[in-house]
């Protein structure tokens, strides 16, 4: 699955719908999340079916990331579980990648871009065992995936904002995971990182991974995605882009305010 990321030329093709009405891959019941007593999520319930491409989108404050983080057990619940191929996260942690948003991160960290997406194979060799060959082989593989094989020795504070969020997909890819989940990917990158982000998650798709991503443009959910799931504190509706991207369940989740949100992300350097 090569897929190379620094050309202009990269095109994205519209994705197929699947009607997939098969396993799970990944699924929360009756999840809630407060903050300060104050709902975040309430009472979510979500079944995401394999090998499917899926937005999560809603107003600022719908408990997107949330969600995320709270089936990842990175925020504490009030009530729910999740379930990842049907198991617990701790069961099935090998399948699993997450990418966080990009400015969660301290970049002043003083290590490489390899050191930063080997940390990807830790999963696999436990934080006592040293990486293999075949470990930074793959990890090596995953930098040119991403089209930042010439940045490996350098340091991630010397970093673009593009770049950085390439560092983050290589790291999640040399987790050969199943299900990945990606928190504002497009968030600040440029329009070619968008664009071949965007590739590298349909090859994912194509490659019947699973991949969730919380996304913000609405304009490009369609052209981007073939599952949505619509979030506003509560699950709005859930389903194939065709038949869930709707104006009126846009205009539940959003109320009035679907027309302003046209606004394309915003760009930073590569």
């Amino acid at each position: 699955m090569a897929v190379h990321i620094a050309s202009d030329a990269l095109s994205i093709s519209a994705p197929t719908t699947r009607l997939n009405t098969g396993k799970s891959s990944f699924e929360v019941e009756d999840l809630t999340v407060a903050y300060n007593s104050r709902p975040a999520l309430w009472d979510v319930d979500l079944r995401v079916p394999e090998g499917v491409l899926m937005a999560i989108v809603g107003p600022n404050g719908a408990g997107k990331s949330t969600l995320i983080k709270a089936a990842l057990g990175l925020i504490p619940r009030a009530a729910g579980e999740a379930r990842f191929f049907g198991k617990s996260y701790e069961q099935a942690r090998q399948l699993v990648g997450y990418v966080p948003q990009r400015g969660s991160v301290d970049w002043d960290f003083p290590t490489t871009v390899l050191d930063v997406v080997m940390m990807g194979r830790y999963g696999r060799l436990g934080w006592l065992r040293r990486p293999t060959k075949r470990d930074r082989d793959a990890a090596l593989a995953a930098l040119e995936q991403v089209g930042l094989s010439a940045f490996a020795k350098r340091q991630i504070s010397q970093l673009s904002g593009g770049q950085q969020q390439r560092t983050f997909l290589a790291r999640a890819l040399v987790q050969e995971a199943q299900l990945y989940f990606m928190d504002e990917p497009f968030a600040a990158v440029d329009a070619v990182t968008e664009r071949a982000i965007v590739t590298l998650l349909q090859t994912l798709r194509a490659n019947n991974k699973t991949v969730i991503v919380v996304h913000h443009d609405l304009q490009t959910v369609p052209e981007y995605f073939d599952w949505v799931t619509l979030l506003n504190v509560e699950i709005i509706a859930t389903g194939p882009v065709s038949e869930t991207f709707t104006d009126e369940n846009l205009h539940r989740t959003y109320g009035g305010r679907v027309g302003a949100l046209t606004a394309a992300p915003e760009a930073a350097g590569a």
